[in-house]
């Protein structure tokens, strides 16, 4: 399928809206918007289901979308961070832990990818769980400002370690992982 129209695919629709809603979330977190921040992550959420279902029901997989989709996710998670962590809602080692795994295992995928070492990084159980802690942590942390529940804020706290522990322990993974296959002899061949 050419590329432009793939971009007219409806599930590329949807993950370019998602792309589009995260600067007026920055905003509304930057402007202490609260219910709406929270609003537009439900949104935007909802979003990245139904694209892949889209992509599924309507037999409209595109190379365009299996690049896009990912990249998305990881910039609405990340911005997303790094503005709360700017309006103290979010510890800076929590996000320093989450951009440190993500821009290592970047930048050592795009080496080995450019290098011809290897060419596919399927996501580990432990990078799928860390993404899965990673937005409930920042679906509790979007509304804690909007519940009185004390239990909220205790959560959010757990939460936050969690994601730092995860973001660890899934780049550890990633290390292990890509360290046996280059050495393993069939990628020697």
């Amino acid at each position: 399928m050419p590329l432009l129209r793939q971009f007219r695919a409806a599930p590329n629709l949807l993950t370019l809206a998602r792309l589009f809603i995260i600067p007026f979330l920055v905003l509304a977190v930057l402007d202490g918007h609260n219910a709406l921040a929270f609003g537009l992550f439900v949104l935007a959420g909802v979003s990245d289901g139904l694209d892949g279902l889209l992509a599924r029901w309507l037999q409209q997989t595109t190379v365009l979308g299996l690049y896009l989709d990912p990249i998305a996710d990881k910039l609405l998670l990340s911005t997303l961070f790094l503005v709360l962590t700017h309006v103290g809602r979010v510890p800076e080692y929590v996000t320093v832990f989450v951009f440190s795994r993500d821009l290592g295992i970047l930048l050592i995928a795009s080496l080995l990818f450019f290098t011809n070492t290897l060419r596919d990084f399927p996501p580990s159980f432990l990078g799928k769980a860390n993404t899965c802690v990673q937005i409930v942590t920042l679906v509790v942390v979007l509304i804690d400002p909007l519940c009185a529940w004390p239990v909220v804020h205790v959560l959010r706290v757990w939460l936050l370690h969690a994601t730092a522990y995860c973001a660890i322990a899934s780049a550890a993974q990633y290390a292990w992982i890509v360290m046996r296959r280059i050495q393993s002899p069939a990628q020697a061949a």
